[in-house]
């Protein structure tokens, strides 16, 4: 029988050429960046794909005209986004907090390689984690979605341009060097047709801004787009600012209450029994399911907590696992970020236990199956001393 035409087909697909795929899945048709280490591969892809559809990619000359390109593009009735790995992305973040303050529906992609500065560019890290959350300055309502695989990178980059035009602000998809470039047998959907995004036509005196949908320039009257403090009718009001923070209470409330959110933001494995959880996320993930394994052959109930949605952190679920353990390792390509809210989030209910890495290379299944039976063993040695 011969296949449906357009039916899924399982081929090999790298994971940055997943992320493209996603982000047409998602209705991405601007695309602006510079070619970095990790992420090229996406650019690319994005530069073959969007002229074909009627979309438009352009090279800027760096990253700060990047992304200040996808936030004019979104203004003028795009669907649009970047992808970069960590120096561009150090170099994005006060016009990611100018996106912010705007309320700017974007996708920045920033594929983790080892820093500080140029660092390492062919090796892998998740040292972007903090910077993530915390790079531009002032308080600011994020979203952060990783992956740690080649059909994660898909469909978290489709989640990432759902939620961003759902609750108007710049969503961060972080992966790293190795997610972005290995490849794995995946069966994606056939890309959808071209289609512009559609935009309400609105009154004089409608609510630019706070809880209410995008409307890009062109659909209305006249609007003030500042990075200043602003009224909901985007007028300057740079002595008060309760119209701001108003407004950014509000868009993390919606972001916490999302059903979306909610289910994405962990996928756990054997936890159902687990006497220790290791919680990761990104490629480490990967090992940490196969020291899942390990553990379980030599008689150590472990489970793993896959962490999808980085920020806003799931404090609510770590707590509720810190209940039913009591160990939880955290192994990262950092010298210790998630564990630090991690360790608040838990408040004493469960050991934490920190695995680091951060010279390029990855944490084996072997080195977090050791490390956690280790830590076990002290625990117990401990307790009957």
């Amino acid at each position: 029988m011969s296949p449906t035409p357009g039916a899924n087909k399982q081929r090999l697909v790298m994971g940055n050429e997943a992320v493209a795929l996603g982000a047409i899945a998602g209705g991405c048709d601007f695309f602006a960046g510079y070619p970095i280490t990790p992420a090229t591969e996406i650019l690319e892809e994005m530069g073959k794909m969007l002229p074909a559809r009627g979309g438009v990619f352009l090279q800027m000359e760096d990253e700060l005209s990047a992304i200040a390109a996808v936030i004019g593009a979104a203004w003028g009735g795009a669907v649009a986004m970047t992808a970069t790995s960590g120096p561009g992305f150090s170099l994005m973040q006060e016009n990611l907090g100018y996106a912010s303050i705007t309320q700017t529906p974007c996708v920045i992609v920033d594929a983790q390689r080892g820093g500080p500065s140029t660092g390492l560019p062919t090796l892998a890290s998740q040292g972007d984690v903090m910077q993530a959350r915390f790079g531009s300055h002032g308080d600011r309502p994020t979203l952060v979605i990783t992956a740690s695989s080649v059909n994660d990178c898909y469909e978290s980059t489709a989640l990432a341009f759902r939620m961003a035009r759902k609750h108007r602000l710049p969503v961060v998809l972080l992966i790293d060097a190795v997610v972005a470039h290995m490849r794995e047998p995946v069966e994606l959907p056939p890309p959808p047709p071209p289609q512009k995004a559609s935009y309400p036509k609105i009154e004089e005196d409608t609510p630019r801004f706070g809880d209410v949908p995008f409307v890009p320039f062109g659909h209305g009257p006249v609007t003030v787009v500042t990075g200043l403090s602003h009224q909901a009718n985007g007028l300057a009001e740079t002595q008060r600012g309760v119209h701001t923070e108003q407004m950014m209470r509000t868009t993390i409330q919606n972001i916490l209450s999302d059903p979306e959110i909610r289910r994405s933001w962990v996928s756990a494995y054997q936890l159902d029994d687990a006497e220790i959880a290791i919680a990761a996320y990104g490629i480490t993930a990967r090992s940490a399911r196969e020291a899942v394994d390990v553990l379980r052959e030599d008689g150590i109930k472990a489970g793993l907590l896959d962490l999808k949605v980085l920020w806003p952190f799931p404090n609510q679920i770590l707590r509720e696992t810190a209940d039913k353990v009591s160990m939880i390792v955290v192994p990262e390509l950092n010298l210790g970020q998630i564990v630090l809210p991690l360790k608040a989030a838990v408040e004493g209910r469960a050991e934490v236990h920190s695995l680091n890495l951060a010279d390029g290379t990855l944490l084996t299944p072997e080195d977090i199956a050791e490390f956690s039976a280790k830590q076990r063993k002290s625990t117990k040695e401990a307790a009957n001393a």
